[in-house]
């Protein structure tokens, strides 16, 4: 087949990668110049790191990233815990790999081209048209095509993606800094402070970037999405001042941020599509489905994603692989969806009830057994089989 593949991050890098030993004819289009990635820090799960492992990127993404054994958050007030996921032993072979989206895409595109991937750039996707059962895609000022299967993976702007999202009342700005060689927080660790729900900053160790060897860290802060203006016509001192009275310990790494500009705004929202394609498109990560970075799914939900599909267009005719490509995600994306549902309220809202259940019920009832397993499970994006059906 001629296969379209709209969007190079992590989704169609990866499809792209999965798909390039095949007989089918591959493109990639992306909107920039030069295929460029979006964002700062993000963590890939075990069942995301098979998947890497499957393409060839697994080598360059744990070079450049860092091993995390645990997530850590206490209450910023009374420093009392609330969060506490272990991997497992430092050291052993089950963590998360903390890494930059930078460092991400260069070793998904180092794999890619390895292959051969054709990548067309300065090409916008607006839309697609279907004639006789194939689809031309409407790029800014020309077409391409026809096609016999276009896959979106185009992120959460999808112009190809029916969805219709739910804003969540809460963003967060991100920024990379340097790991300062002064503080005595561990580079294996995940960490957070939060006040109620309505306060959060966190810290995650990503390594480092392409042509940059100093360890790394991504920064966070919690906020409403309508703040985000408020918070750029108020001096940066002010923020640190507050970042700094959350956590004092972080100050190091916020003293860092000397503009707004340093930092990235992420706006998120929550929704799935209940049939990820229709005749020749398939949706793919943040086109099918979007939720809060809570569970720190996201990337891993598009290689998954991306592993189904490949998996599902090599053994079936295309109509029943798109099909069966549902069928195989469609357990646990329903799941992981409803558990970030459930879950980011409690970390990101107004409530005022909301964290003191999560801080005197559900935290201390997380500490007892079968808990602990259900909770690293839940992380580690096994708490049910990825895949129905298939291996990994």
């Amino acid at each position: 087949m001629k296969i379209a593949i709209t969007g190079c991050g992590i989704g169609g890098l990866a499809i792209a990668n999965l798909l390039a030993d095949t007989d089918h004819e591959i493109t990639l289009y992306d909107q920039f110049d030069t295929p460029a990635p979006v964002g700062s820090g993000l963590v890939i799960q075990p069942v995301g790191l098979r998947v890497l492992e499957k393409m060839g990127a697994a080598e360059d993404a744990l070079a450049y990233g860092a091993a995390g054994y645990q997530m850590l958050g206490h209450e910023s007030h009374t420093g009392r815990k609330v969060l506490d996921v272990s991997y497992g032993p430092n050291g052993g072979n089950s963590f998360g790999l903390g890494i930059h989206r930078a460092s991400l895409f260069e070793a998904l595109l180092n794999a890619s081209q390895r292959k051969g991937v054709s990548i067309t750039t300065a090409s916008r996707v607006t839309g697609t048209t279907l004639l006789n059962r194939k689809h031309t895609l409407d790029l800014t000022g020309k077409t391409a095509g026809p096609f016999d299967l276009v896959i979106d993976a185009s992120g959460a702007k999808s112009p190809l993606s029916p969805m219709t999202a739910k804003p969540l009342p809460y963003g967060a700005i991100w920024g990379t800094v340097d790991w300062p060689e002064t503080t005595s927080l561990s580079y294996s660790r995940l960490q957070q402070r939060y006040r109620r729900a309505s306060n959060m900053i966190g810290i995650l160790p990503i390594g480092t970037l392409p042509n940059d060897n100093s360890p790394k860290a991504a920064l966070f802060w919690s906020m409403p999405r309508n703040d985000f203006t408020l918070w750029e016509n108020t001096p940066i001192d002010e923020w640190r001042k507050g970042a700094i009275g959350l956590w004092s310990e972080l100050a190091p790494f916020v003293e860092q941020i000397q503009s707004h500009s340093q930092m990235t705004h992420a706006r998120y929202s929550h929704g799935t599509l209940r049939k990820p394609y229709s005749q020749g498109l398939v949706h793919i990560g943040d086109a099918a489905h979007r939720a809060s970075p809570q569970l720190g799914q996201g990337a891993n939900m598009a290689l998954l994603d991306a592993y189904a599909l490949a998996h599902c267009l090599k053994h079936y005719a295309l109509e029943q692989a798109l099909a069966e490509y549902h069928k195989s995600r469609k357990r646990h994306v329903k799941i992981y969806q409803a558990m970030s549902w459930m879950f980011t309220p409690m970390y990101q809202s107004d409530s005022r009830i909301l964290p003191i259940l999560r801080d005197w019920l559900l935290a201390p009832s997380s500490t007892v057994p079968p808990a602990p397993k259900i909770l690293t499970s839940l992380v580690k994006g096994t708490m049910v089989s990825p895949h129905r059906g298939i291996d990994i």
